[in-house]
């Protein structure tokens, strides 16, 4: 009886060497990928809908580290191989990475295509909208200084307070190419998380912030987007960009992301954004939930 119970043991023993060496196995063979995002709610959606598309069309584990932080934390994951894949802006990787000129929504493109090439990056199809940056104010701020244009708020910028996200302080395509193009100079600038910007605005603490078009408070909180009529801000057309090494090891993972290709407009993504900023609804639920109705995956 002894014998038997030891020989059960090491059975037991042996069958979990065994799985423990396929854990092994399976981690050397590189059959997984990492999927990551910047930190705020589109970009976190896109994201999962990446994730949950390679999930349902390819055998690869994924592994999602969402909410890295602003862009440029989230492309040097790229670059150091931490992350193999996310969602981005043309006019990001143009003006903000790369620093070069942008153009038109084409030539932006094409821009973006040569110079993620350089770096054996991939930027992939469009999937539709473009998430551009703005400037907003509430109803009564518009209301009180007559504003429609950026050039409007020029006049008055001296006594208004801006609110933007840290980066935008200091990118090229933010408040310091705003101050050259319009000779903008607000009372303060003040660095925030984007996710306390439109209720900072609305509790009168500034009276002006950077937004993406796409955001889904400018609707929650009924703003005012004023126009920029200088055309100072370059179009931000979202894409997945992918490591040129993955998409030669994996290269299925081309035609699966671009069946995100022209699927979202700026109507469907601020609809999606509001799902989570208003209605409190988990990222990954928004973005497994739009899938499955477009028809790319089916439902858990």
């Amino acid at each position: 009886m002894m014998m038997k119970k030891n020989l059960i043991m090491w059975g037991l023993v042996g069958a979990l060497m065994l799985i423990l060496v396929g854990c092994s196995s399976a981690a050397k063979s590189g059959k997984s990928i990492t999927v990551g995002s910047k930190n705020f709610t589109e970009n976190i959606i896109i994201a999962h809908m990446m994730a949950d598309l390679v999930e349902a069309h390819t055998d690869l584990t994924v592994e999602r580290k969402v909410n890295l932080g602003g862009s440029n934390v989230a492309w040097t994951a790229l670059e150091h191989n931490d992350i193999q894949m996310y969602p981005d802006y043309t006019g990001t990787i143009v003006a903000n990475y790369y620093q070069e000129a942008t153009g038109t929504s084409k030539e932006t493109m094409a821009k973006t295509l040569e110079l993620t090439a350089e770096d054996n990056l991939k930027a992939l199809g469009a999937m539709g909208f473009n998430n551009t940056y703005t400037l907003a104010v509430t109803k009564e701020t518009a209301q009180k200084y007559n504003l429609k244009t950026y050039s409007d708020l020029v006049g008055v910028s001296d006594q208004l307070v801006l609110g933007c996200e840290f980066e935008f302080k200091d990118r090229p395509d933010g408040y310091p190419g705003l101050q050259e193009t319009y000779n903008m100079n607000f009372k303060e600038v003040k660095g925030m998380d984007h996710g306390i910007m439109f209720r900072s605005l609305v509790e009168g603490e500034v009276d002006v912030v950077d937004a993406y078009a796409t955001d889904g408070q400018i609707k929650v909180f009924d703003l005012v987007i004023l126009e920029d009529d200088r055309e100072f801000f370059p179009p931000y057309d979202c894409l997945p960009i992918i490591r040129q090494d993955t998409l030669d090891k994996y290269p299925e993972l081309e035609e699966i992301l671009n069946k995100l290709a022209g699927k979202i407009n700026e109507a469907d993504m601020q609809e999606l954004n509001a799902k989570v900023d208003d209605k409190g609804m988990k990222e990954d639920v928004v973005a497994h939930d739009f899938l499955v109705s477009a028809g790319l995956i089916k439902k858990k």
